[in-house]
């Protein structure tokens, strides 16, 4: 499971690069995002954009990933796509998540967020 974690001003961002989240990657997918939040950063965006599918096992992690978080920090979700849209249309969880249409670029070192 390839994450890529990066700071922003507006939180620690977790870019996931993989085309799936389902059943067979669930558990790697949460304990890597739980090794990533260690870095600091509120909130936690989740950048999904380039993930094709996500099964009810994904969605399920995601959900545990919110809770391990909370109450502390708060996940927030980018860059879906229109099948992951669509799963978290259809369970209504786009009711509980702040979804951003892309997430925040990352900030080179020493600059700031404006240049």
């Amino acid at each position: 499971m390839e994450i890529a974690p990066y700071c922003t001003p507006e939180g620690l961002v977790i870019r996931v690069n993989e085309t799936r989240i389902d059943a067979a990657v669930a558990i790697e997918f949460k304990e890597a995002v739980r090794q990533a939040v260690d870095l600091p950063g509120d909130p936690v965006i989740m950048d999904l954009s380039q993930v094709a599918f996500l099964d009810s096992s994904g969605l399920g992690a995601v959900v545990a990933i919110m809770k391990m978080l909370a109450p502390d920090r708060k996940l927030e979700l980018a860059g879906l796509t229109p099948a992951v849209a669509k799963v978290f249309r259809l369970t209504r969880m786009d009711q509980v998540f702040t979804i951003h249409q892309q997430p925040p670029p990352a900030v080179a070192p020493g600059l700031s967020a404006t240049g």
